[in-house]
């Protein structure tokens, strides 16, 4: 029952399998799980289950306090291709962007059937519009507001939903991407519009016009989310206004900053972001020396780097092979999931995945109707899961139903027996991950034998022993509640805003009092949108960057001016970020060149309003720990090499005293996950009550 006078802080993440909740006592730092399944159709009832599951445990719904949300909703419209019909204004003369796109070519070059991806405004919905700026945003042709009325109205009329707007050097001068969309709101009112000077003010005209059509596309499903679930949490009396989403940046900002603003396209990473975001505040020494996160869940496995104790940060991403330019954490998502369908190819070869058996009907083992032997029926079958403790055994698993589904659709069609048909299923989908990690590595120039594991998710400790053997990694972090280690993330962050705002100049034609002039004009930005969304702006930190390349570059390096100028810029600070910069050149690339001239790409300020975190708390050993012994379960038959099953001890977590030390082969159970430790592999219980696996020799 609730403490009376107790406030709340919940964490949720909706995954494709299982939606995570977390709630925490921010004065006591007691933490209470949930794990409900997901709801594809419509994933605030996930969301609203698993609260209610709360309130059923007699926590009043108005003690709730806070409320942080992890999601994949738009990142799977994306992939479903469900968002809104969409229409493009663009300036007259310039409507084949979207077809020449950046010239490139994704995937295999020798692909003789290859095609790009069907426009998300296709050249029927889309309009030019006699206006014109140049590169300085000086009005060249003024602005045809009776052609944007025609548009719109032509665009309406053929049902279209929402509005992209990109036009020529618009990030130097947004007033005609304004006065269209006042035009638009006026004569169409119930559209949704996107302006690119808004949602990306950034010079190179297709990833502008990419980001504004995706923010575009799937506004109005966010919209459309955000609304049903605010409703239903004030039905079920979680009356707080902090409601929060989840950014790709590793920040959350308030619901009420999806509405407009373009910050659509900011959610796209929302949902693996958390675990990352969790993983560098929560791992203390080892995010510092360096981790390997491995968030695997039911139809995906994520993948970020944490170095000197933050997550590595991208500004240009491409998911669904949509190019997207805003800050997000690096990460990178393969179809390596617990409900990664296992088939037989054309070919006669087993492969896994894409194709995932979700939430509904699931895998076979779940006995709701699915037939396809999925990753989950593979660890079953191979003794990884116990069939009777899932999810605390809340939930049997039917171990027939996995050796017949692997039987029918692998192990007949292959002429092997059904554990060594799982035995490969696991093999592929391990060497898959591995291999992502490793190449992921060497393209960041990162030492993975050096840096530690760090798996999270449903399924991530299960599988996380074979991908670190493979990739020659000895240490492994495995977090008190890795089921539901993205949904405490949530409660890991703050409120955080980017802001970007493109001016090519060279750097030492740029004035401090010009360049102070654009940052204070973004922080001014930043302080009336916390003002809209009900922030105070005074709680504020800013961190100001600029985008640095050598004269002649294509591509450039965001560089802090962080602790260079106590105040106002200064001549000094110029100097010193250009001296960043190179320093920075030479990590990222190996060289500088410190006699060639820089040039400013772009402006940015991030803007972060701090929230209370949940910390870690230390326990002391106690000074007779209970033998392992007192936390065994049993054994269980447990196929390491389907040639020879072992006996595996099985322990309960939370049995296992902190400073105590078990020997694989071993199972350790617990509500929201497995942890399988090998022979040759041991496990220590630290005193953040982390399991740290090494093996034998490391």
């Amino acid at each position: 029952m609730a403490a009376k006078g107790v406030r709340y802080r919940l964490g949720v993440d909706v995954g494709g399998t299982h939606t995570d909740l977390v709630l925490l006592d921010p004065d006591s730092g007691e933490l209470l799980v949930e794990k409900v399944s997901s709801t594809p159709k419509n994933p605030a009832l996930g969301v609203l289950n698993g609260v209610a599951r709360f309130i059923a445990r007699g926590i009043a719904p108005d003690a709730i306090d806070f409320f942080a949300h992890g999601t994949t909703i738009t990142t799977n419209a994306l992939l479903e291709m469900r968002g809104a019909r969409v229409g493009l204004l663009v300036t007259q003369g310039f409507r084949a962007i979207q077809e020449v796109q950046a010239q490139a070519r994704d995937g295999n070059l020798f692909d003789y059937y290859y095609a790009k991806p069907e426009p998300i405004a296709p050249q029927s919905l889309t309009r030019e519009i006699p206006e014109r700026s140049d590169y300085r945003g000086d009005v060249l042709l003024p602005l045809d507001r009776e052609a944007v009325r025609r548009a719109v109205l032509e665009l309406r009329e053929a049902g279209v939903e929402s509005l992209a707007v990109c036009y020529l050097f618009s990030f130097m001068n947004p007033a005609h991407e304004e006065e269209t969309r006042r035009i638009a709101k006026e004569v169409a009112p119930e559209l949704s519009v996107s302006i690119s000077s808004e949602v990306l003010p950034r010079l190179r005209e297709w990833p502008r016009m990419s980001t504004t059509l995706l923010n575009a596309y799937l506004e109005p499903v966010l919209v459309r989310y955000i609304d049903h679930l605010s409703r239903g949490l004030d039905e079920i009396g979680v009356t707080t206004q902090r409601r929060f989403l989840m950014q790709s940046n590793g920040g959350v900002m308030p619901f009420t900053a999806t509405v407009a603003g373009g910050r659509t396209v900011h959610t796209l990473f929302s949902g693996p972001a958390g675990g990352a975001q969790a993983s560098a505040l929560l791992s203390g020494d080892y995010a510092r020396r360096g981790l390997v996160t491995l968030d695997m869940g039911g139809t995906s496995a994520d993948i970020a780097f944490i170095e000197g104790g933050v997550p590595l940060e991208t500004t240009e991403s491409v998911i669904a092979r949509r190019q997207i330019d805003v800050p997000a954490l690096d990460m990178t998502t393969i179809s390596a999931g617990g409900g990664s369908i296992a088939s037989i190819d054309r070919g006669g070869f087993l492969v896994v995945g894409p194709q995932s058996a979700g939430a509904d009907p699931g895998p076979a083992c779940y006995g709701r109707g699915g037939t396809r032997p999925t990753v989950t029926d593979a660890d079953v079958a191979c003794g990884y899961l116990n069939p009777d403790y899932f999810l605390g055994g809340a939930q049997k698993l039917d171990v027939e139903a996995s050796r017949r589904a692997l039987d029918e659709h692998v192990a007949k069609p292959l002429g092997l027996d059904v554990i060594a048909a799982a035995a490969g299923i696991r093999r592929i989908v391990d060497m898959r991950m591995a291999d992502e990690v490793r190449v992921f590595a060497a393209k960041r120039g990162v030492d993975l034998t050096a840096f530690t594991l760090l798996p999270f998710g449903g399924a991530g400790a299960v599988h996380a022993a074979a991908v670190a053997e493979e990739l020659n990694m000895r240490r492994i972090l495995v977090p008190p509640r890795p089921g539901a280690f993205s949904a405490l993330g949530l409660l890991c962050t703050d409120v955080v805003h980017d802001y970007i705002r493109s001016e090519l100049r060279p750097l030492d034609e740029v004035s401090p009092g010009h360049a102070e002039a654009i940052f204070a004009g973004l922080e001014d930005r930043a302080r009336e949108e916390l003002k809209a969304e009900g922030l105070d702006p005074a709680d504020a930190s800013f961190l100001r960057e600029l985008d640095l390349r050598y004269t002649g570059q294509g591509y450039e390096l965001r560089t802090s001016l962080d602790g260079l100028a106590t105040g106002a810029l200064t001549p000094a600070a110029m100097a010193a970020a250009r001296a960043r910069f190179d320093e920075r050149h030479a990590k990222a690339h190996g060289h500088a060149a410190a006699d060639r001239p820089v040039e400013v790409v772009s402006y940015r300020v991030r803007v972060r309003v701090a929230s209370p975190k949940y910390t870690a708390r230390p326990e002391t050993a106690p000074q007779a720990p209970r033998p392992a012994s007192s936390a065994r379960k049993g054994e269980r038959q447990v196929f390491f090499d389907p040639a020879a099953p072992v006996s595996a001890t099985v322990y309960e977590r939370d049995g296992l005293d902190v400073g105590v030390r078990v020997q694989g082969p071993c199972i350790v159970e617990q509500f929201d996950a497995t942890t399988i430790v090998p022979p040759n592999w041991s496990a220590l219980v630290d005193e953040y009550r982390n399991l740290v696996l090494e093996r034998a020799g490391g």
